[in-house]
């Protein structure tokens, strides 16, 4: 009998001093999950409209939910630990170990990820714009986190880390609704400069792609050494650039041909004085030395 009340005063003990903290720990650290849970996917749902509102790019708006969710939830399981007695110190200086030591050892794929978020963020170009970055040219096809997928003129497709777009100078043809075309053409100095000039002029003007404004620039830009060089300078569209320039050099040439106007090519021309030639013509051994 008396071992009896022993034993359920073992129990009782055991019940008080154990199993009910516990089993209040356990359920704390339950709710403390179910709660957690329920807050991290509200501030994911709230985070993903904030940026949408801010017209933030997609991936760049899921990139950041994900991330956002993943720390939260590491955060949820140190705070459901610690209510269940566990020591969470140890494990908090192991996760930041961890993380200085993925850090350093992916210190290139981190600064290519940071050049991308900065990117899409503030957006010196997009999707379908044609850009010189890094010694390459070419259609942005992609925007990625980490890099960015050119199309080149020749159907090629080139894979720029973002760091290297970043930290070098970028060029965005595309950027303008309209841009500037600059041609130079030279005419042989025998040639009607008058002529020439106006044919460029009726050539530009009857072009209904040159734009209006600004006006179109015909002008004598240099005297070279075998050639009277003029600058065509007219307004287009960004789309009509390329078409435009490879028919408007088509039509000056053609123009030029018909007309009588030489285009130079280079050539050197050599000159003997008279003094020189006739004590040749004079002297055969003279020739023969020469």
């Amino acid at each position: 009998m008396f071992e009896n009340l022993m034993n359920k005063l073992d129990l009782v003990e055991l019940t008080q001093s154990y199993l009910i903290p516990w089993g209040i720990n356990i359920a704390i650290a339950f709710i403390i999950f179910f709660v957690g849970r329920i807050v991290i996917s509200v501030i994911h749902k709230v985070l993903g409209k904030v940026l949408t509102r801010f017209q933030v790019k997609v991936i760049l708006v899921e990139f950041t939910q994900q991330v956002m969710r993943s720390l939260l939830f590491v955060l949820l399981i140190i705070a459901v630990l610690s209510q269940l007695g566990f020591d969470t110190t140890s494990l908090v200086a192991v996760l930041a170990a961890g993380s200085l030591a993925v850090g350093l050892a992916l210190k290139d794929s981190l600064q290519n990820f940071a050049a991308g978020v900065m990117l899409i963020i503030l957006q010196p170009f997009k999707e379908e714009d044609f850009v010189e970055v890094a010694g390459h040219m070419g259609m942005v096809e992609k925007v990625m986190l980490f890099s960015t997928l050119l199309r080149t003129p020749d159907n090629r497709e080139i894979t720029i880390p973002n760091g290297q777009i970043y930290a070098e100078p970028l060029v965005n043809y595309s950027a303008r609704d309209t841009r500037r075309l600059d041609l130079i053409f030279g005419i042989d100095y025998n040639s009607d400069l008058r002529k020439a000039k106006q044919i460029l002029q009726d050539i530009v003007a009857a072009d209904e792609r040159v734009l209006k404004e600004p006006e179109s620039l015909v002008v004598v830009s240099e005297l070279a050494d075998s050639s009277v060089n003029f600058t065509v300078r007219a307004w287009v569209s960004t789309d009509d650039y390329w078409p435009l320039k490879f028919e408007l050099l088509e039509r000056v040439k053609l123009a030029f041909d018909d007309q009588g106007i030489e285009i130079p090519f280079p050539q050197m021309s050599l000159h003997f004085q008279q003094d020189i030639a006739q004590m040749m013509a004079a002297k055969p051994e003279m020739k023969e030395t020469v």
